[in-house]
């Protein structure tokens, strides 16, 4: 039997997510009240400038007083999605305060800062959900949350930036540079206009905190993610690639070491072979690949940004938050029992790809593999091009600790015969 007194909804933030929200809630009015087993009710929209115009709103809830609306004391659940660090804390943990369970979309505020949210929700005994802080609009915290809950998740590799995998992808099947490549996706509006965020890695990185955090059940901040940018990848990169059989993605890897004793969490462009799957993953598309002890291999497809796709999450989430309030019940909170320590990048065993150029004479082969070997690195493959006195020198190493083969390179750039080194990438998914 539904019950007829409505949930009340707050909503904090109306752009491009936060208006699919308030889209969807009213156009599915009925098919929401069913699945929940109550009517859900719109009872004041947060937002900074209030006389733009906001099509299917009532003049009469918006507000640019968010403090006091959370504040009600009536509203069942909070929705955020203004982003940022505050005033969103503050709002969140105000809303558990006064009674409302709270939905967020707050990738940023929940990497750096999701301890203190969790804290606050159990004490007041809400929930916290954020399906739409990572991914968009495909299901992949929840699964982690509750679906793998009784299994032991030991990496999870993904794509989960769309702007980045737009632009690597336009330089592999086109030819184009960086700079094309990236102004090909603003005019398409994929990259903002600052896309710091996306191509330095500071989006992705607070998403592998989050799924680094629920997969390994530890706290996981932002500042433990190694991180590193897209902005140097050349297509003479892609072209190397190529002849390896790979292509090149900016990745997102959370792993549980092989001894199970820590975890590691980075962000960094890497090449992979065109037979893994998330080497398939085109456009502005993101995919997310788990390995579970008894699951196996899953992966995770779909939009991973956009304002219906990341609306969709949101909803799920309110669904499910409202199905709570109902059943005077709370899902799952924070699990970080294990307090496993994140080891730092030099710990990752990893394999590198260098591309030297160097003298074409002879004896300069022997002198970079005497330092590779002095450094305790194995060379997997050697390819050798030269003309006219210079030479290109491709290395691909076996893997090794990233602290050896960093001081290797570092090493190999102290050669007499050694140029320069034109680039280095990382190898993944071998």
């Amino acid at each position: 039997m539904m019950r007829t007194r409505p949930l009340k909804v707050a909503l904090l933030g109306c752009g491009v997510v936060g208006s699919e929200v308030a889209r969807i809630m009213t156009t599915h009015a009925d098919d929401l009240a069913a699945r929940i087993g109550a009517p859900v009710e719109l009872a004041g929209v947060a937002v900074r400038r209030p006389d733009k115009v906001r099509g299917g709103i009532p003049a009469e809830l918006i507000t640019t007083d968010a403090t006091a609306l959370v504040k009600r004391g009536d509203i069942d659940v909070v929705v955020e999605v203004i982003g940022g660090i505050e005033p969103a804390r503050s709002l969140i943990t105000t809303a558990f305060e006064h009674g409302a369970s709270v939905v967020s979309a707050n990738k940023a505020l929940l990497a750096q800062d999701g301890a203190t949210l969790y804290a606050a929700a159990e004490q007041h005994g809400q929930d916290l959900y954020y399906e739409a802080a990572v991914a968009g609009a495909i299901p992949l915290i929840r699964p982690l949350r509750e679906s793998l809950a009784g299994d032991k998740i030991n990496r999870v590799m993904g794509i989960v930036n769309g702007t980045t995998n737009f632009i690597l992808d336009k330089m592999d099947n086109s030819g184009a540079g960086y700079s094309e490549a990236l102004d090909e996706a603003t005019a398409l509006g994929y990259a903002e206009a600052d896309p710091t965020a996306d191509v330095e890695g500071f989006d992705a990185a607070a998403k592998a905190a989050i799924l680094a955090g629920i997969a390994f059940h530890t706290r996981v901040r932002l500042d433990d993610v190694y991180r590193e940018g897209m902005t140097e990848v050349t297509a003479a990169d892609f072209a190397s690639a190529k002849q390896m059989g790979c292509t090149i993605k900016l990745l997102a890897i959370c792993e549980r070491a092989a001894d199970g004793e820590s975890v590691t969490a980075r962000v960094h462009p890497a090449m992979i072979p065109l037979s893994h799957p998330l080497a398939s993953v085109r456009e502005a598309y993101n995919a997310v690949f788990v390995e579970a002890d008894a699951a196996g291999q899953l992966m995770f497809y779909g939009p991973g940004a956009g304002g219906a796709p990341t609306a969709s999450a949101v909803l799920g989430d309110l669904v499910a938050v409202c199905r709570n309030k109902l059943n005077e019940a709370t899902g799952p909170g924070e699990s970080a029992y294990t307090q496993l320590p994140v080891s730092p990048m030099g710990d990752v065993v990893t394999r590198y790809h260098i591309s030297l150029d160097v003298a074409d004479k002879p004896g300069v082969l022997a002198q970079v593999a005497t330092v590779f070997a002095e450094h305790g690195v194995s060379i997997d493959t050697v390819r050798q091009q030269g003309k006219d006195g210079e030479a290109s020198l491709v290395v691909v190493t076996h893997r090794a600790p990233d602290a050896a083969l960093s001081g290797t390179v570092e090493a190999l750039r102290k050669l007499d015969t050694v140029r320069g080194v034109a680039s280095i990438m990382r190898v993944e998914g071998e």
